[in-house]
C-alpha cells in the first residue's frame, strides 16, 4: 500500500484531526502562506481514505478520539508505515509519550503550543523520511530466501509476504544492510526508534525475537539473525543443517538352528523292546 505519494519539493500535503478551532485557525492560516495543502478532520478516518487523500503528513490531537485513540493511533501507524505522524496533544505523562512513540508516531508536540513548532516538527519528520527514501536502493535486498523490499515496506519468503509491522521492517532492513557486521542494542534503538535507550529497556530484544519466530516461520530451512549476547545481533542467512536420524539398533544376533527332529522311521538297532 502505497500512503505517502508527494515528490520531494512538492509542497506539503497534511490532515490535522483536531477539535480545538482557534489552534487550527493560527494553524490553518500558517500553513495558507507556505503554500500547504491542508484539512481538518474532526473524527477518526478509515485508513483507505488517509491513503486516497495522498497525505505527506497527518497531525493528531489524542484528545479528539476519546477512548479509541490509542488504538486509532496504532491502527494508522502500521497500516501507513510512510506517513509521517505528529501527535500535538495535551499533558501527557513520559509513559503516555514513550507508548505513542513506540507504536509509529513519529514526534510528539504537548500542548499549549506554538503552531509554528508543529510546522517545523512536520517538516523536519518529513524530511527526515525524504532522506531515508533517497537513499534506499531501487533493488531488493535477498538474503536466503528472503527478500526484503523497502518499496513496499514488506518482506517476502517466495512471494508471500512475511506481514511484518512498519517496526519490524526498519529493524530487518537495519540489520541486513550492516552486510554481517554486529549491531550493539543502543545502535539499534537509536536508529530504529530515534531516541538513546534507557537504561533496562528490553524493546530491542522483543522485537528481535517476534521478528525471528516470523522469518523462522516463514523460512524453516534458515536461520537469519543471530545473537552476540551482552553485545547485539548480526543479520546472516545461513542454512539450519537437518537433524540426522538416530542410528538403527543392531539387529539381535539369531539363535542357532536347532537339528530338524527326523520324520522318517528309526534304524532298527534304536528302537528298543
Amino acid at each position: 500500500m502505497n500512503d505517502r505519494t508527494t515528490a520531494p519539493g512538492a509542497p506539503l500535503r497534511v490532515a490535522v484531526l483536531d477539535r480545538d478551532s482557534g489552534f487550527l485557525q493560527v494553524l490553518g492560516k500558517r500553513m495558507d502562506r507556505l503554500g500547504w495543502e491542508h484539512r481538518v478532520l474532526t473524527s477518526p478516518v478509515p485508513a483507505d481514505d488517509l491513503v486516497a487523500m495522498r497525505l505527506s503528513a497527518m497531525v493528531i490531537d489524542l484528545a479528539a478520539l476519546g477512548p479509541q485513540a490509542w488504538e486509532y493511533l496504532d491502527r494508522v501507524c502500521s497500516q501507513l508505515p510512510g506517513l509521517a505522524v505528529v501527535v500535538c496533544t495535551g499533558r501527557s505523562t513520559v509513559a503516555q509519550r514513550v507508548r505513542g512513540l513506540r507504536m509509529g508516531a513519529d514526534d510528539w508536540v504537548t500542548k499549549p503550543c506554538h503552531p509554528e513548532e508543529v510546522i517545523a516538527r512536520v517538516e523536519a519528520v518529513v524530511r527526515r523520511q525524504r532522506r531515508a527514501e533517497a537513499g534506499r536502493s531501487a533493488e531488493p535486498v535477498v538474503a536466503g530466501e528472503v527478500e526484503i523490499r523497502a518499496d513496499q515496506y514488506q518482506a517476502f519468503v517466495r512471494g508471500q509476504s512475511i506481514d511484518l509491522t512498519r517496526r519490524e521492517f526498519e529493524l530487518i532492513q537495519l540489520l541486513a544492510a550492516a552486510e554481517g557486521r554486529v549491531l550493539e542494542r543502543e545502535e539499534i534503538y537509536q536508529r530504529v526508534w530515534g531516541y538513546t535507550m534507557a537504561r533496562g529497556d528490553r524493546s530491542v530484544d522483543v522485537f528481535v525475537r517476534k521478528l525471528r519466530q516470523k522469518l523462522e516461520k516463514a523460512s524453516p530451512g534458515w536461520k537469519y539473525i543471530h545473537t552476540h549476547f551482552g553485545v547485539g545481533y548480526r543479520f546472516a542467512a545461513e542454512r539450519v543443517e537437518p537433524e540426522q536420524p538416530a542410528e538403527a539398533a543392531e539387529p539381535a544376533a539369531a539363535a542357532p538352528a536347532t537339528p530338524a527332529e527326523p520324520t522318517g522311521p528309526l534304524p532298527a538297532d534304536l528302537v528298543r523292546a
